[in-house]
């Protein structure tokens, strides 16, 4: 059986009612759950190792996902570093009934492979074949900058703010309490 590249893969499943949120559409939570799976599905199968997710970003509910619908994620490697894989993530909504179709959500996850004590280790590089790959490719490499660039910034501001690179500050920071 012919799975397609091993740098993309797509799932489908049906929304069930044990998915809905207050309003009765599929609650976000188990949106993003089924993200994760889609994107660590996608870059184990690629790097041939397990995965951790390093970071979700980008991630757009564009429209409401429906109890009843037949979602696809359409997965594809996008990027990679020397361990990391930028995995791009489009959710396509079907009206089983009408069969039509809607894009609701987009994001990207980066994804690092590790070896069995859960230490980094090295990927294939891509090699982008088409002139879509290409494209994906190149605003990942942007994507990828743009994140290291922030995450220096927000860096600059941890440290600014308490003297240390603590983390992200919290309501539960003794600091924060009154």
């Amino acid at each position: 059986m012919d799975n397609g590249p091993k740098h993309q893969l797509s799932m489908s499943l049906l929304m069930t009612p044990d998915m809905a949120n207050f309003s009765g559409n599929v609650h976000g939570g188990t949106i993003l759950k089924l993200l994760d799976q889609a994107a660590y599905a996608c870059a184990s199968r690629y790097a041939g190792r397990y995965v951790v997710t390093l970071s979700v970003d980008q991630v757009i509910f564009r429209q409401p996902i429906h109890v009843g619908e037949l979602d696809s994620l359409l997965a594809s490697i996008n990027f990679t570093g020397s361990s990391s894989m930028e995995v791009g993530i489009k959710v396509v909504a079907e009206d089983i009934r009408s069969q039509a179709l809607r894009h609701a959500n987009s994001c990207y996850f980066t994804m690092v492979a590790v070896d069995d004590a859960g230490r980094p280790v090295a990927v294939t590089p891509l090699q982008p074949a088409s002139a879509d790959e290409r494209r994906r490719h190149e605003a990942a490499r942007l994507r990828r900058q743009l994140r290291q660039e922030l995450e220096q910034r927000y860096r600059q501001i941890r440290q600014a703010d308490t003297g240390a690179d603590t983390g992200p500050d919290t309501a539960s920071d003794a600091s924060a309490r009154p």
